[in-house]
């Protein structure tokens, strides 16, 4: 084992974290997300120099490749998709820790392969037999693959050495499915070395609705229900379903982003303080909140969905759902979905939370706004106020990063007019160093063994205990005939239910 750097004082913020001798082994190198993500994060990582020296990658796919292809694969996906600039030497240096070991989940001779690769890898670059698996591969075959890991003495570290499995959403497509994922992961990894992905986690501003709350004084004092009126979680998408027909239908918009990521966001902005940012004691009050989440009585009033039909994109004629290539025209797959959650407890006692994601909407955006309640009282002549609207705060998560305040101020001139104005604060702006993609944070975390941005299996869970009996109520509908997603026109906001939604408590969508 290396010995500590007697020069690096852990409380010292200057020096950054550097990952410890250590290796990936990535199954599902050929996938969207490898390519695009995965790839170019960990070159961005070397590049940073937060990777050790001796770091290695490991391919794992059913194709007959040599080490130099499976290099050829990451310099085209780090060439199209890095974030910073591409250096050869970096590039050299990374590249001598590719391997690619061929083969498919059920064989036993791939997998004994990639024991011998992993030992050969100790050897020449140092890995110190701290190895990460990241499933980049549907869920289906995480039991598969956790199990040949087992089988071939792939699971567990010797000497001091650790080893961690990584896996990307969905975590099952219901409760039952969800807790059944789960088992086949703890059977073999123990819960600290499972890393459940949800990159939204990575991003800097959703870490920075922490700092927003629990660094400054001026928002925790309002932050309840004595203020707030209601709040607003938003991911919309101005893409449709592109070549994802065989992954997306019969998933749908509420399992693909509700159950996962604007849950998360939720329970990150409702929270109550944690003691301290360690992991166990944000997890404990992000599962306090999501256990405290209740269900309006009436889920016919309270959630709407909806499906995209052609319309107008970006200026350009995009074709509705049930044109895209490989859905069937009885498809009752979700594009768009809205609910209504409640937070039983007494910070949040009364205020409605409404979630929605939507592909094919206005603009690509994501973005939490927490609206406040009227001032009790105005003391200017009606037709003064009559362009003021509530207070704002709304913080974007993507794509222009930042925080927005709205607010009232007089209009200059002679007569007292007050009208919404804004205050912005941009993160590109505001700081020479741009952020770092989520997943280059979350890979760092793996590697480093630092748990704080990734849910626990206890969170995923309550999320599918929020989420399943509005599936079930849809999927009733839909036995019955009784009603179906609603059109929605490519390029517009969603469907009128969803409008219809929220007017029925006297309220509209903010327009991102």
């Amino acid at each position: 084992m290396t010995s500590p750097n007697p020069l690096r004082d852990p409380e010292d913020r200057r020096l950054p974290r550097i990952a410890g001798p250590s290796g990936l082994v990535l199954f599902g190198v050929t996938g969207d997300l490898a390519r695009k993500k995965v790839m170019p994060a960990i070159y961005d990582l070397a590049n940073r120099g937060l990777l050790p020296p001796g770091f290695s990658l490991v391919g794992f796919a059913r194709r007959d490749w040599a080490d130099q292809d499976f290099a050829q694969i990451v310099h085209d996906a780090v060439k199209e998709h890095a974030r910073t600039e591409f250096r050869e030497e970096v590039w050299k240096q990374l590249a001598e820790g590719f391997r690619f070991v061929p083969g498919d989940f059920s064989d036993d001779a791939a997998f004994d392969q990639l024991r011998r690769t992993i030992e050969e890898l100790d050897q020449a670059r140092g890995t110190a037999g701290n190895h990460a698996f990241y499933l980049s591969i549907p869920p289906k075959f995480f039991g598969d693959v956790v199990q040949q890991l087992e089988e071939h003495g792939l699971s567990e570290g010797r000497d001091g050495s650790w080893r961690r499995v990584v896996v990307e959403k969905p975590f099952g497509h219901d409760l039952e499915s969800a807790r059944e994922l789960n088992d086949a992961l703890n059977k073999v990894f123990p819960s600290g070395s499972v890393f459940r992905i949800d990159h939204y986690l990575g991003k800097e501003t959703v870490q920075n609705i922490l700092a927003l709350r629990f660094a400054n004084a001026m928002f925790e004092p309002i932050w309840n229900a004595n203020y707030v009126d209601h709040v607003q979680i938003t991911m919309a998408e101005d893409i449709g379903i592109g070549g994802r027909a065989g992954y997306y239908d019969g998933i749908g918009a509420a399992r693909d982003v509700i159950q996962n990521h604007l849950l998360q966001l939720m329970a990150l902005v409702a929270m109550e303080e944690p003691p301290d940012f360690e992991a166990t004691a944000l997890r404990i009050e992000k599962q306090k909140l999501l256990g405290a989440v209740s269900l309006p009585p009436r889920l016919d009033l309270t959630t709407a969905r909806g499906q995209y039909v052609e319309g107008w994109s970006g200026g350009v004629k995009v074709a509705g759902f049930h044109d895209e290539e490989g859905i069937p025209k009885s498809s009752t797959t979700e594009t768009y979905a809205a609910i209504t959650l409640h937070v039983d407890n007494r910070r949040w006692a009364g205020v409605p939370f409404y979630l929605r994601h939507g592909k094919r909407l206005g603009r690509r955006v994501t973005e939490v706004a927490v609206v406040f309640k009227r001032a009790p009282h105005l003391p200017f002549h009606a037709s003064a106020t009559e362009e003021l609207t509530q207070n704002a705060l709304v913080i974007r998560i993507q794509p222009d990063e930042g925080l927005t305040v709205r607010f009232g101020s007089k209009v200059p001139g002679t007569s007292m007019e007050i009208r919404d104005v804004t205050m912005d604060f941009a993160y590109g702006g505001s700081f020479t160093e741009s952020s770092p993609e989520a997943y280059e944070r979350l890979i760092l975390d793996v590697l480093l063994g630092d748990p704080p941005l990734f849910p626990r299996h206890e969170e995923v869970e309550l999320s599918w205990q929020i989420l399943d009996p509005i599936l079930d109520h849809w999927a009733r509908q839909d036995a019955r005939g009784k009603a179906r997603p609603d059109d929605y026109e490519a390029g517009t906001w969603g469907p009128a239910s969803a409008d219809a939604m929220l007017a029925r408590d006297g309220r509209t969508w903010r327009r991102p």
